[in-house]
């Protein structure tokens, strides 16, 4: 049944929402009078009204990895005890916290009764649920084996946002650093630096160089510091459109994987990525071209990309996964030897899920280096600057006093 998003009014007058499956909107808002609620307005909650736009607007917002990672355990748990995936997702969404999380589950929940499979139900939201998530589903609905494909999607999505999480944290505390640093200084120039002038000034002192260009940077500030405020915002906001367009963002994510010294991070956090999914796909019974495709739509960096959609055209081509991975020149040796042992010895999907979980440990102590560099790097900078505004400050007042005591 079709899930229904409504707004209520209890016999109180206390406001009421959430989420109702219901037959017809007219059977919504009887079901909602049977619990003592007068309905104010019923709507659709699906995915095609919230692409038209006339869906109810909390509804359109995408559920976040970590929701996505805990509602695939709750499925894979739930469908391994023998309850069918129908009763699954209903039972997941009556104890979902969000409303939006308990909507989606509910229209996924219909599209299965409305007759799809529960692969085609879940592509009908694909900005939550992606490509290699699908097709795993659709391979366990087609061997019988969906409730260890759930449990294997599970484990990876959890990782995955585990991983993520950890990267974001690890990078934190540096951002939180530099803005505070950077917003202090930014209100010592506006407002601090200007009195101090005025007494250098008075006094008719010989400015140093440095003093004379603090006092450039903190006037420039107070004069055009907003007006500069919004061109930086605009310049990230034109910024960003520049990116949407595909060929502007394959030729910036070139950029990145060939630039020192992001370039050796990319490769590997877009071939963990890749070897993660892949080997999920694998092990779920996915066609190895079918999984090649699924796996590079999920890879972040678009020549990464590329890439990985060129190893799978070779392979329907006939040639190995090992000696087409070996000719795109940007896997990393690790990887392509693990998977040439694997194709060797008929384990292909445990070999690149050992080659995965390696290349997350290395990610995981790059990323870690990089952060324990990131750091001092931060307090050096910071540290510098606020020793040059130090010195512009109180070389004048030297020089004043050596002019007092002469």
């Amino acid at each position: 049944m079709p899930a229904f998003a409504y707004r209520a009014v209890d016999p109180r007058g206390a406001a009421k929402q959430g989420v109702i499956e219901a037959s017809s909107a007219a059977a919504a808002r009887q079901l909602l009078r049977d619990r003592e609620l007068l309905p104010t307005s019923v709507e659709a909650a699906t995915a095609q009204s919230a692409a038209s736009g006339g869906g109810f607007r909390l509804f359109r917002r995408r559920i976040g990895a970590k929701a996505l990672a805990t509602v695939t355990r709750q499925i894979a748990t739930l469908v391994s005890s023998d309850v069918n995936v129908e009763q699954a997702l209903k039972l997941v969404a009556e104890s979902a916290e969000s409303a939006a999380l308990r909507s989606l589950l509910l229209d996924v929940r219909g599209a299965i009764l409305d007759g799809y499979s529960f692969a085609a139900a879940l592509r009908l939201h694909p900005a939550t649920f992606p490509e290699f998530f699908t097709a795993s589903v659709a391979a366990g609905e087609q061997a019988g084996k969906l409730s260890e494909v759930l449990a294997h999607l599970a484990d990876f999505v959890e990782a995955r946002q585990r991983n993520q999480q950890k990267i974001q944290l690890a990078l934190l505390y540096p951002a939180l650093l530099a803005v505070v640093s950077f917003g202090m200084m930014a209100l010592l120039m506006v407002y601090v630096v200007p009195d101090i002038v005025r007494v250098f000034i008075s006094r008719g002192a010989d400015l140093p160089f440095l003093t004379r260009a603090l006092i450039a940077i903190s006037s420039g500030l107070q004069s055009y510091g907003l007006p500069l405020l919004l061109l930086i915002l605009g310049g990230i906001f034109l910024f960003g459109r520049w990116l949407r367009l595909p060929a502007n963002r394959l030729r910036f994510d070139r950029t990145l994987a060939g630039t020192w010294p992001i370039a050796r991070f990319s490769r590997q956090y877009n071939a963990a990525r890749f070897a993660a999914s892949l080997a999920t796909l694998v092990q779920s019974s996915v066609p190895l071209v079918d999984a090649l495709n699924a796996a590079a739509a999920v890879t972040p960096n678009l020549h990464f990309r590329q890439a990985a959609l060129r190893v799978a055209e070779r392979v329907r081509e006939g040639a190995s996964l090992q000696a087409a991975m070996g000719e795109s020149g940007i896997f990393p040796a690790m990887l392509v030897a693990i998977v040439a042992s694997g194709e060797n010895g008929g384990q292909l999907g445990p070999a690149l899920a050992r080659a995965a979980a390696e290349l997350e440990r290395e990610l995981e102590a790059m990323a870690s280096m990089l952060v324990a560099l990131v750091e001092p790097m931060v307090l050096l900078m910071m540290g510098g600057l606020v020793l040059l505004m130090v010195l512009a400050i109180l070389l004048p007042i030297i020089n004043l006093n050596n002019i007092v005591g002469m």
